[in-house]
């Protein structure tokens, strides 16, 4: 399976261990991420316009090497899976979305007919983050995770597409599991109040992206040295999205 995600450093952080997860379930999933923190869709779409090779083109989780256009990305490989998805401050504002990401739907789909394209559904921010985006969900959690599902369905449900639901498995971490209770003295799944932790928060992602596209659950009791306990809760949540 080889995936392409036009993204940020949302995806950076989902793209870390997919192929190092998948690798030890037997299947071989490549990746590519096309990197500038912080970009938006309407910076994406600016971007194709002109062309503008302005990409970091990170392969299988690792440090890039060359910049890369999206339109060159594009045609480097027979891509299975393309993925899109918003800046993390405007994910819940659905009209940020448009008319950006349709029109990127569109040149994916005329470059790629064959590929499958999906809606990556980022994380709320945590409950003391200092990130100055999240006034726009007025330093809410709850109420940031919630604008956030409802404008990911909207536009999924617009463009007929699946989402790939990081958010939901990360606040569900959150909200129902002590060891991830963070007002509480829990593990926080946010190493900066916004990007996820390199370790279990990273692979909270990477099990809902490998769940989620291969729909095999994930069966390890060990992966990095990580927690042993914080691996099988998280691997529980997202196996349960089968």
């Amino acid at each position: 399976m080889k995936i392409l995600s036009i993204g940020n450093s949302f995806s950076e952080d989902a793209h870390r261990w997919l192929h190092s997860l998948a690798k030890l379930h037997g299947v071989d999933i490549q990746t590519a991420n096309l990197y500038i923190g912080g970009c938006s869709l309407e910076t994406h779409w600016k971007n194709f316009c002109e062309n503008n090779a302005f990409y970091d083109y990170q392969i299988n989780g690792n440090e890039a090497n060359e910049k890369v256009s999206i339109n060159e990305a594009l045609c480097r490989d027979n891509w299975d899976i393309v993925t899109l998805q918003q800046v993390s401050d405007l994910s819940g504002i659905p009209e940020s979305y448009e008319p950006y990401i349709s029109s990127l739907y569109d040149k994916v789909k005329s470059a790629l007919p064959d590929a499958e394209i999906r809606l990556h559904r980022t994380w709320a921010y945590e409950i003391d983050s200092e990130h100055p985006g999240f006034t726009n969900y007025n330093k809410s959690q709850k109420e940031m995770y919630q604008k956030i599902k409802s404008a990911t369905k909207e536009i999924a449900d617009k463009l007929n597409i699946k989402i790939i639901p990081t958010g939901d498995v990360i606040q569900e971490l959150r909200e129902n599991y002590v060891e991830f209770d963070y007002p509480n003295g829990g593990v926080s799944l946010c190493r900066d109040g916004y990007h996820l932790t390199y370790d279990i928060g990273r692979f909270a992602a990477a099990a809902t992206w490998f769940v989620s596209l291969t729909e095999q659950k994930i069966n390890i009791t060990d992966f990095e040295n990580f927690d042993k306990i914080l691996i099988k809760e998280t691997s529980e949540v997202a196996n349960a999205l089968i």
